[in-house]
């Protein structure tokens, strides 16, 4: 009998672990895209974007970033969105770095060009999927010569130093936050807000990372519950104090 009580608190420790690993994002398989750069070797170029970061060595995201096609950006949903890519050595082994990997996070938009042919320089047309990478990003895998290589790529988990952080911006009765240094998915499928004096309320995508909530909060502690894109949901209690300002960030000690 102790035998088989032993045997079931093995296998209800292994069934616990088994559903919290499923919470996790893992790896996806691998797709082929096309991959150009920008922005200068010192990623001077990378700063701001369409998700909103602002500057990425301040924000956390440095040079390891790239701007995503239309199919990719998927209308900022994949802000935030961490991808390991490799360049195709077997299509193009002239200007591919055999061997190597690197790994970026979606920070920027790519915009087609319909000027141009989608095989000779509208390179984010739809539906090509295209990753627009800052410069020493790509020139991890690729040759600079090349200018545009094949790649495959994955989306994978984002490791994040430090907690989440929400960036307070609008005007009184417009609350504009913008949340970054997400790990795990690294994206947000949707946000509630809630002040101290007020019940939980959902916040829309304004664009990017940043989402908005018409309410008035001045004074009030401010809490958040976010649903990341794989469905996993957080909440994060009082991280904004009462005597929060406009135009400063908050740091939550906790991470997905």
């Amino acid at each position: 009998m102790e035998r088989n009580g032993v045997s079931m608190l093995v296998f209800a420790v292994g069934l616990c672990s088994l559903f919290m690993n499923a919470s996790a994002l893992t790896a996806s398989r691998w797709y082929k895209a096309y991959a150009t750069f920008y922005g200068g070797s010192d990623a001077s170029g990378t700063m701001g974007g369409a998700c909103g970061y602002g500057n990425l060595i301040a924000s956390g995201y440095g040079s390891r970033s790239a701007a995503l096609s239309t199919a990719l950006f998927n209308d900022g949903a994949a802000c935030g969105q961490c991808f390991k890519i490799i360049c195709d050595f077997q299509t193009n082994p002239q200007y591919c770095k055999k061997g190597v990997s690197v790994t970026i996070t979606a920070t920027n938009f790519c915009p087609p060009n319909y000027a141009l042919p989608s095989n000779n320089g509208g390179w984010c047309n739809p539906p090509r999927q295209h990753f627009d990478m800052a410069q020493p990003a790509w020139e991890k895998i690729g040759i600079y010569r090349g200018g545009i290589i094949p790649v495959i790529y994955q989306r994978v988990p984002c490791k994040k130093h430090g907690g989440v952080r929400f960036t307070m911006n609008g005007r009184d009765y417009f609350e504009l936050v913008m949340i970054s240094n997400v790990g795990n998915a690294g994206s947000i499928q949707s946000v509630q807000i809630k002040g101290s004096k007020t019940n939980w309320m959902s916040m829309s995508r304004n664009w990017g990372a940043n989402w908005q909530s018409n309410s008035f909060l001045n004074g009030q502690s401010i809490s958040f519950q976010l649903t990341t894109s794989d469905g996993i949901t957080k909440q994060f209690l009082n991280v904004v104090p009462s005597n929060w300002a406009f135009g400063q960030t908050y740091s939550s000690p906790t991470q997905f």
